[in-house]
């Protein structure tokens, strides 16, 4: 699943070559609002909030989408169309005046709502990594709110921090010399969220692809994530891993080194 980074960039790429446009033509084929026409408002802008995406249109509407594992947005200059392969997946078409076509494919997340009424679908988010008006003070204040919660759960909990995913979040966990089922009430909040936001900064600001090493290598970008059976960079121990478990949320495919990252007596 795409994470806050990545939304982030797509957003920012997106934004100057729609913004502005008037609507020509369109097509909104599932969800909430399908089949409502778009034609001949004007896509104000892109926001991105954590991994949820908000295209706003004049008159007073918002187009919700979420990518989840297996969605895009695609931008097509004419002459250039969609391959008819791909027309079964398509969610939402929006034609551009200048020629530009947006394609929103295998999109598991489709709402038009009224502008006034998006806290309805992005309200339940905690503060966004990412966002202007981040907060962490109140982003710790969430994750710490069930001390008893296993930190690597808490951090992937999107009502805590918006933005954060699963490389992140293990990634974290490693930099900060935390068993990812540490409580996180023992954890030092406001340090691993500062390294948590600065990683995600860093990463919207440039190509890498969540690089936390530094390294853009192949396989050398990360500490832990993906790398079970692999040394520790660190110290040589195997790193571990532990599947996404059934019942758990919050949970995913977690990776750690036992060394650098012992359990809590």
């Amino acid at each position: 699943m795409p994470e806050g980074d990545t939304i982030a960039r797509l957003v920012r790429r997106l934004e100057p070559r729609t913004a502005g446009r008037t609507v020509t033509s369109s097509e909104v084929r599932i969800g909430r609002g399908a089949g409502t026409s778009l034609v001949g408002r004007v896509l104000l802008g892109w926001d991105s909030r954590g991994k949820h995406i908000l295209t706003r249109f004049s008159g007073g509407l918002t187009l919700h989408t979420h990518l989840k594992m297996d969605g895009r947005w695609t931008l097509l200059d004419q002459p250039k169309v969609l391959p008819r392969r791909l027309d079964p997946d398509v969610r939402v078409v929006i034609g551009l005046d200048g020629g530009p076509t947006l394609y929103g494919i295998a999109l598991p997340v489709v709402e038009l709502v009224p502008t006034r009424e998006e806290a309805t679908v992005v309200g339940h988010l905690g503060p966004d990594l990412l966002g202007p008006g981040w907060d962490e003070e109140e982003a710790v204040r969430r994750l710490g709110a069930d001390p008893a919660r296993p930190v690597v759960e808490a951090l992937l909990d999107q009502r805590n921090l918006a933005g954060m995913g699963s490389v992140w979040a293990v990634e974290t966990c490693y930099l900060r010399g935390l068993h990812p089922w540490r409580p996180v009430g023992t954890v030092d909040l406001p340090a691993a969220v500062r390294l948590a936001r600065r990683m995600l900064r860093h990463s919207t600001d440039t190509t890498g692809s969540h690089v936390t090493t530094g390294n853009t290598r192949r396989g050398e970008t990360h500490w832990v994530y993906g790398r079970a059976g692999h040394p520790c960079r660190r110290c040589g121990t195997t790193v571990e891993h532990r599947a996404a478990q059934p019942g758990e949320p919050y949970a995913r495919d977690t990776w750690w080194c036992p060394t650098c990252q012992p359990p809590v007596d």
